[in-house]
């Protein structure tokens, strides 16, 4: 009898722990689709600033917006999230290889 209640528990406590494997590796494999999407998120919007600051370089021939106006502080405020977004992405790219 109580070897039978010994089984029952052990097995019940199987299916359980059982149960809880499955639905944490689900949850963990929903987590790592997640942040792959928010990787290829960022990798596509760094890509677009950097786009748009090469752009800006190239309108800004004359040096117009380098001057010490809204112009010209918006463009090194650009430039300098553009290069901070540079670092991390290749040191986040270094790092995967």
């Amino acid at each position: 009898m109580i070897s039978g209640l010994i089984i029952v528990s052990l097995l019940l406590t199987s299916i359980y722990l059982g149960y809880r494997t499955w639905y944490l590796a689900g949850t963990l494999a929903d987590a790592q689709e997640y942040i792959e999407g928010l990787e290829s998120t960022n990798q596509y919007m760094f890509e677009r600033i950097d786009q748009s600051y090469s752009a800006m370089k190239q309108i800004d021939r004359l040096g117009a917006f380098e001057k010490d106006d809204e112009a010209g502080t918006t463009f090194q405020l650009l430039s300098q999230v553009v290069e901070e977004l540079k670092e991390q992405f290749n040191d986040s790219e270094a790092q995967e290889k």
